[in-house]
């Protein structure tokens, strides 16, 4: 193999790994990920949490229009209609509650 070809090689196995270092941002089946922005969609129920752009969130509880998470250890609630909460340096915004589950966005 010539060093050219060894370069390109190379090269091409490093934006392979940096192409799956960026898709695994998003570790849950219950997330959905762009490049900087994860859809997260949780139970309403006490166990329910996600791993997402490298911090877990989890339900602590919700009603109508609020939800209350656990993201990177720090509690957070969030209005239907609100700007996005910034914690642990990503900002994370309510998409939807209903009787079964939570929506929300999160992204850097």
């Amino acid at each position: 193999m010539t060093t050219t070809a060894a370069r390109r090689l190379a090269a091409l196995i490093a934006a392979a790994a940096l192409g799956l270092t960026l898709l695994s941002g998003c570790s849950s089946d219950n997330v959905d990920c762009g490049l900087d922005q994860c859809t997260v969609t949780i139970d309403r129920s006490v166990n329910a949490s996600a791993e997402v752009l490298g911090v877990e969130a989890k339900f602590v509880s919700a009603d109508q229009n609020t939800v209350t998470l656990d993201v990177a250890g720090e509690q957070i609630q969030l209005t239907k209609g609100q700007q996005a909460v910034n914690v642990g340096g990503l900002q994370v915004s309510l998409n939807s509650i209903d009787s079964d589950s939570v929506s929300f966005q999160v992204s850097r």
